[in-house]
């Protein structure tokens, strides 16, 4: 039983496989997916596979680096997509001052906005965080964000920094990098975050996770990132499994 709550499948690199990708997470014990929208044709995509397949489910989200794009009538429509029964989760939305497409003023306000919305729908938000972790922190803080909570995407960030978003009602995932050989940080900070605030990932196609790194990524590798972090909390990975997918479980309110 493992839950990679965040997934590309939606991503053109999986077009001339896909339900043999599908296929082979399944057979790795991947008993729940989420597929994250970020524009347009990754929601529309994200839906669609959420109602072609009873085990996958969709966020959807407008992305920081995309955020100059997005006009009100795509926050409309994301608000009308909330409604959806397989919808889990707005997101994934946030801060990106790696890329400069879209100006950073431009990201808060439709970060913002996104928020908003989210309390009005009542989801929780899956936060994308590149190199601006105080601006989210602050704008999370100031948007009342712990109202709805949610997952702190691919975490890579201190050990303080989880803490100041658990108390906001943020879960802490992980992904590929946890397995990294010199990723001695992120290893030390999944070592401290307690058992109920803790999720797995993929990011699949991106972040593959060691001995697969450099390759494309899929859900059937969210097994070597439990397997990781089993080890790092001394649990067996059964225990890690259970414990990540209760969580997901709760936080997506799936039964």
């Amino acid at each position: 039983m493992l839950f990679d709550t965040h997934a590309h499948l939606n991503a053109e690199q999986y077009e001339e496989d896909l339900e043999v990708v599908i296929e082979r997470a399944q057979e790795e014990g991947v008993s729940n997916i989420v597929v994250v929208g970020f524009d347009r044709p990754t929601i529309t995509k994200a839906i669609q596979l959420a109602d072609s397949y009873s085990f996958i489910y969709a966020a959807v989200g407008w992305h920081p680096v995309d955020a100059i794009d997005m006009t009100e009538e795509d926050l409309a429509w994301l608000e009308e997509l909330a409604a959806h029964p397989k919808v889990v989760a707005l997101g994934e939305m946030g801060l990106d001052y790696h890329w400069d497409k879209s100006p950073k003023d431009i990201q808060k306000e439709v970060f913002r906005k996104q928020i908003a919305l989210a309390k009005r729908v009542k989801l929780p938000i899956i936060i994308h965080n590149r190199e601006a972790t105080q601006d989210i922190v602050n704008i999370l803080k100031e948007e009342g964000a712990e109202e709805v909570g949610g997952i702190m995407h691919c975490f890579s960030g201190s050990e303080e920094t989880a803490k100041e978003c658990m108390k906001m009602n943020f879960y802490i995932s992980f992904g590929g990098p946890v397995t990294f050989k010199n990723a001695k940080n992120v290893k030390e900070v999944a070592t401290q975050i307690p058992l109920d605030r803790l999720l797995v990932e993929t990011d699949c196609p991106y972040l593959t996770p060691h001995p697969y790194r450099g390759k494309r990524n899929e859900p059937g590798y969210v097994k070597l990132v439990a397997e990781q972090i089993a080890e790092l909390k001394n649990l067996s990975f059964e225990e890690i499994a259970k414990i990540t997918t209760e969580n997901a479980k709760k936080l997506f309110g799936i039964d």
